[in-house]
């Protein structure tokens, strides 16, 4: 498939005591909603800070929509108020009250609507069956609720790029299914050029929204793609006990029952599983992160 890119980095490193993160290449595509997929401690948010400018000491290049470097977007207000970013932790301070936090975000960017603000505040029911309350401290707040007040928040300025840092963990089922209509909706808007960048461990709730996916694995990226076609590459077969052993040596990956074995094949190894009574289904992308991750993982499995 044909695309721009709305990030794109080459030769990227960062060096910890205990970990390395060694990307050659990478690309976000513009006009899409990218999944970033991994286990505990595989470099997303590293990754993430480094595009967002939380951190700058990596080695590497980093350009934005195919013509700013780093220094550019940093010193250039314009590209740095078409970027959105969330993250965990202390992403406000909690002493902050919700007016506090509208007042500095009218200040510090020149695209943030208060109007959008409040309107997304009560969309959220933010403040529960109350109205918007300004002096309602982030202290106060639920993890969930306050992941609810940084999506309101970067949602209402006008941007082109969002990198969220597990925007959907701390929210219930209802609001994860929301957050997806939110991203379905900003992306729409854009007419492609809004893109958005997302880590996640909710691969299943979020696959309704993910057009391209990246699945990281200790520091490294292990497979890349969008999502359709990466279902073409995998195949989710199963089959009888009896052929167990001669599928281990074929499949990407296989979980073994009394009944039979499951498990991910690459498409181009299909001939292979000749003779064997299969049974074959399109994966989802949560079937194939899990395979890409077993495959790739330093845990014993």
């Amino acid at each position: 498939m044909n695309y721009t890119t709305a990030v794109k980095g080459q030769n990227l490193i960062k060096e910890y005591k205990n970990f390395k993160l060694d990307i050659p290449e990478f690309e976000i595509p513009q006009g899409f909603a990218t999944a970033l997929i991994g286990e505990n401690g595989a470099g997303k948010t590293t990754l993430l800070n480094m595009l967002s400018g939380i951190r700058l000491d990596f080695k590497g290049e980093i350009t934005y929509f195919d013509k700013y470097s780093v220094n550019e977007k940093e010193s250039n207000p314009e590209v740095k108020n078409s970027i959105g970013y969330t993250g965990p932790g202390k992403y406000f301070l909690p002493t902050w009250s919700v007016g506090d936090i509208e007042t500095i975000s009218e200040l510090i960017f020149d695209n943030f609507s208060k109007d959008r603000f409040r309107e997304l505040c009560n969309r959220l029911a933010l403040f529960g069956d109350h109205d918007f309350d300004p002096k309602k401290k982030n202290g106060d707040l639920s993890d969930g609720t306050k992941m609810k007040l940084m999506l309101a928040t970067v949602l209402a300025r006008d941007t082109n790029l969002l990198i969220l840092d597990e925007p959907a963990s701390p929210l219930d089922p209802l609001m994860r299914d929301v957050l997806n209509s939110m991203i379905g909706d900003y992306i729409n808007k854009g007419e492609g050029n809004h893109t958005v960048f997302f880590s996640t461990h909710n691969v299943a709730d979020m696959e309704s929204i993910t057009d391209y996916a990246i699945i990281m694995e200790h520091g490294q990226i292990v497979e890349k793609g969008f999502v359709d076609e990466l279902k073409e590459k995998y195949i989710l077969v199963k089959g009888d006990a009896e052929d167990t052993e001669a599928a281990k040596n074929i499949l990407y990956s296989i979980t073994v029952n009394p009944y039979g074995f499951e498990g991910i094949c690459l498409s181009q190894d299909l001939d292979k599983l000749a003779g064997m009574n299969l049974t074959r289904e399109t994966p989802s992308l949560y079937q194939i992160s899990i395979a890409v991750m077993k495959k790739n993982t330093r845990m014993v499995i």
